[in-house]
């Protein structure tokens, strides 16, 4: 059973108005960066500092990348997802934050030198004073 859970009145802001709508801060971090197949990436999402999504994945396909949300399979076959933004405009936000935190990752990938797997042959060598 999960932890014990206590149910939390929202705060009123300054505004003291509890129905008011504020900004919604999204802290991506892209886990998994796959240069191959369609699953390009995997991240973690932190809505507001208060509600995170795991399990969301950048793909690609012929009309471009696009975010996929944590999902199961139906019994008829059919990927439904777990949870999801429902408006438009919260999935724009969503996917824009979850996009530019994967664009920002590749450009930070790219730019680190590589680093080659050491020789095993020279280590061998070196080890028996070669």
């Amino acid at each position: 059973m999960a932890k014990e859970q206590k149910a939390v009145e929202p705060a009123a802001h300054s505004t003291g108005d509890p129905h008011a709508v504020y900004p919604t801060h999204y802290d991506v971090k892209i886990h998994t960066l796959r240069p191959e197949g369609t699953c390009k990436a995997t991240a973690s999402v932190n809505i507001n500092g208060c509600f995170a999504v795991r399990g969301v994945k950048v793909m690609e396909s012929s009309k471009g990348l696009f975010v996929s949300m944590p999902s199961y399979k139906a019994g008829n076959g059919e990927y439904k997802d777990i949870c999801f933004p429902c408006t438009k405009d919260a999935r724009m936000e969503f996917d824009d934050a979850v996009l530019n935190a994967y664009q920002q990752a590749l450009t930070q990938a790219m730019s680190q030198p590589r680093q080659s797997a050491p020789d095993p042959t020279a280590q061998q060598a070196q080890k028996m004073g070669m």
